[in-house]
């Protein structure tokens, strides 16, 4: 998967038609719905629109016939594999209409070009790792959680030991754990899998 890094705007043609396609990076369905408000054109024919963030995904034809702008920007966002992004198509009509398969080519097309052309960035999937080490491990730990660049979310101790939890890139996971086990020699309660 991947991130935008930026705000990118994109310009089509299509039989007369202007189709303005604004792609941007967000974090939430909330930011997505801001950005779209900040950036429709009132003056346009349509502002129709896509977004997706994790799970959660919306579109809209804005009054183009159903299912022939909103859900084809979708699939342009989820064909390039880009997450938490939106994409804005704004069309100016242009007299000449383009039916039901030229407004998704259309669409899809303005909304692939943007996002073709946008600075973008593998997003990197983090989990959440935890584990028990005794006290005499507690430096070995800290050394390797800097070191591999993972997140110490918290550090409880208890009468047997600490308990660690950190976040770490999803893809290391393995890797990870494997070096703890080895660093400390197998005196660490780390499971296998989370």
């Amino acid at each position: 998967m991947f991130a935008l890094l930026h705000r990118t705007v994109v310009e089509t043609e299509v039989k007369k038609s202007r189709f303005i396609a604004i792609a941007a990076p967000v974090d939430s369905p909330d930011a997505a719905l801001a950005f779209i408000e900040a950036e429709r054109d009132p003056q346009a024919t349509h502002n129709c629109w896509a977004f997706r963030t994790g799970s959660r995904y919306r579109f809209s034809d804005d009054g183009e016939p159903g299912g022939t702008a909103g859900r084809p920007i979708l699939s342009a966002i989820e064909g390039q594999r880009v997450d938490n992004a939106v994409v804005l198509v704004i069309r100016h009509f242009g007299g000449i209409k383009l039916g039901a398969g030229g407004l998704v080519r259309a669409y899809a097309g303005a909304a692939s070009a943007c996002l073709r052309a946008a600075e973008k960035q593998p997003l990197i999937c983090l989990v959440d790792m935890t584990f028990t080490a005794p006290f005499d491990t507690i430096g070995i730990v800290h050394g390797l959680i800097s070191r591999t660049g993972s997140t110490l979310r918290s550090e409880i101790y208890t009468e047997s030991g600490v308990v660690f939890e950190l976040r770490v890139p999803g893809d290391q996971h393995g890797v990870i754990a494997e070096e703890l086990r080895n660093a400390t020699a197998g005196a660490i309660d780390l499971p296998l899998a989370e």
